[in-house]
């Protein structure tokens, strides 16, 4: 297919071309892009970039983007987009499971994840495209995993934004970041259909501390 053919979505003043075979942006991404801060010079990490649209929002304001997706069309797309919107140079785009692609020492500011919380009954998913979206019989296999290892790469003062369902038990995902020491509190919903989508965000109590005496 064409470039020209594929499909475009917008957000404000960007155009994404969404490939075949990747996640279009739908109510959870816009909600999650709507609400995203990003501070100049932060560093930021999206796993799960899918077509890259929140990677490319972050990069117009942070130092450095890293971008990870286990799907190979999801990462030639991050790669179009951030090219197309003039924000590649900052933009680092890698291939892989979660961050099994990181060096354990790789820090940064901000952590995001729109993650794939949908119940499904099949243990894998069958093609690239249910990567995008498959959570396993509970939705939470991604989620589980994202938060027992996103801390290890989060730097102090730093936050993790994570989009979720009520599918897949919002009020389990607060008890574990809390089990991590976490301050985590939903910042964002919006109900669509037999769900409410909604954006989480985590920190450290001692971390929002800190920022507070910050801001003078």
């Amino acid at each position: 297919m064409a470039k020209s053919d594929n499909k475009k979505v917008f957000f404000k003043d960007q155009a994404f071309t969404i490939l075949d075979g990747v996640y279009e942006p739908a109510e959870d991404t816009f909600l999650f892009a709507k609400n995203l801060t990003v501070n100049i010079g932060d560093e930021v990490l999206e796993i799960g970039a899918g077509c890259g649209i929140l990677s490319v929002i972050s990069a117009l304001k942070a130092r450095r983007v890293v971008a990870v997706d286990v799907s190979p069309d999801a990462v030639r797309c991050t790669k179009l987009n951030a090219e197309d919107n003039g924000v590649s140079d900052r933009v680092d785009v890698v291939r892989g499971d979660l961050f099994g692609p990181l060096k354990k020492e790789a820090l940064f500011d901000i952590v995001l994840f729109n993650a794939p919380y949908l119940p499904t009954e099949n243990e894998k998913p069958s093609s690239w495209i249910d990567y995008a979206w498959s959570g396993g019989k509970k939705g939470r296999d991604l989620i589980d995993r994202f938060i027992a290892h996103a801390p290890e790469h989060l730097k102090v003062g730093g936050r993790i934004l994570l989009v979720q369902s009520t599918l897949s038990d919002i009020k389990e995902t607060l008890a574990t970041f809390a089990e991590q020491g976490f301050e985590a509190k939903v910042i964002a919903e919006q109900k669509v259909a037999f769900e409410t989508i909604t954006v989480i965000q985590a920190k450290k109590p001692s971390q929002i501390k800190q920022n507070k005496v910050l801001k003078f």
